[in-house]
């Protein structure tokens, strides 16, 4: 019975570490978001395939007051990446081969992770293979950055059934916890994270009846943008409120949130008569079965420092956004 017993211990080791072997264990990825590590040739990337990658990945955020690029980007030659290199989140591998390719891959060397592989026959086959999928490869990494926020931020939300303006107006968001109320009427809704040195980022929320096709088509953008301002987000002195910067025209895309018509908006806000300002990012969704436009936007007040990852964070939030 002794030997029984211990063979099926044996047995049963086996059996587990055959079991363990069909599952990969991954490290956890590094690097910052917004962060991109460029995998090429020295010469190929101090050259014109270079320059041609830089256009793309080092393109200034639209929307910021000063500019900052997409991405803080590091290139290392194929033979340094190692072991420590591929941890790294987000990886961009570049080279010329016998053919030519562009691949998305997920969580090779460690998770979350992403690896954009792009081969050419020949440094110009490999530039139009770059120019070809230049908005791929933006969309792919920032997607993958979002993710990445959102599990890090999102831990810990205020649930959205006891906010007041989502249960009346039947829509959500996930705030986290460490934003605190300024405002919950039941028609509009204002939450706050402070920063160091009075810096802040700003949350907030309301919906308005469809009234024209301007409204649909997202021509009234800022016109609503201001009559919220002026009614819900007054200045320190009087007669001041926050309106859209009358010398910058937002940026306005049209793009799907919550499986529905939306408009992002990027651009720079700015309190009358006060000397105050900021860039913003809002949605617009066009709510056809209400009859309504729901609005989610975020801005910062950061004098003087980048703002980039801070609007990233805003972005990650708002896009959580659900319509009943």
């Amino acid at each position: 019975m002794k030997k029984v017993g211990i063979l099926l211990v044996i047995v049963s080791f086996i059996i587990s570490c055959n079991s363990g072997n069909n599952q990969k264990v991954l490290k956890e990825a590094n690097g910052r978001i917004n962060n991109l590590l460029v995998v090429m040739k020295n010469s190929e990337w101090q050259g014109k395939l270079g320059d041609e990658l830089r256009k793309i990945i080092a393109e200034p955020v639209v929307g910021l007051p000063q500019p900052e690029p997409q991405f803080e980007v590091s290139q290392v030659p194929p033979e340094s990446f190692g072991r420590m290199f591929k941890a790294s989140r987000s990886v961009l591998k570049i080279g010329v081969a016998d053919k030519n390719s562009f691949t998305i891959s997920t969580d090779v060397y460690a998770s979350p992770q992403k690896i954009i592989t792009i081969i050419g026959k020949s440094e110009k086959e490999l530039i139009n293979e770059i120019q070809k999928n230049s908005k791929k490869i933006i969309l792919e990494f920032k997607k993958s950055d979002l993710r990445a926020i959102q599990r890090k931020i999102l831990k810990k939300y205020w649930d959205p059934s006891k906010i007041k303006t989502f249960e009346k107006q039947g829509y959500s968001l996930k705030i986290p916890r460490t934003y605190n109320k300024v405002e919950d009427n039941g028609d509009f809704i204002w939450y706050r994270y402070h920063l160091f040195g009075g810096n802040s980022m700003e949350l907030i929320s309301y919906t308005v009846p469809i009234t024209s096709e301007d409204d649909e088509n997202g021509n009234n953008i800022v016109a609503i943008r201001d009559a919220i301002g002026k009614k819900y987000m007054p200045g320190e002195i009087e007669n001041s409120y926050m309106i859209t910067e009358k010398a910058y025209t937002p940026h306005i895309f049209e793009v799907t949130l919550d499986g529905k018509k939306a408009f992002e908006t990027r651009g720079k806000w700015e309190v009358k008569g006060v000397y105050m300002a900021g860039p913003f990012l809002s949605y617009t969704v066009v709510d056809k079965p209400n009859n309504r436009l729901v609005v989610v936007e975020g801005l910062t007040y950061a004098p003087s420092i980048n703002k980039r990852d801070y609007m990233f964070e805003l972005e990650a939030i708002l896009k959580t956004l659900k319509i009943n």
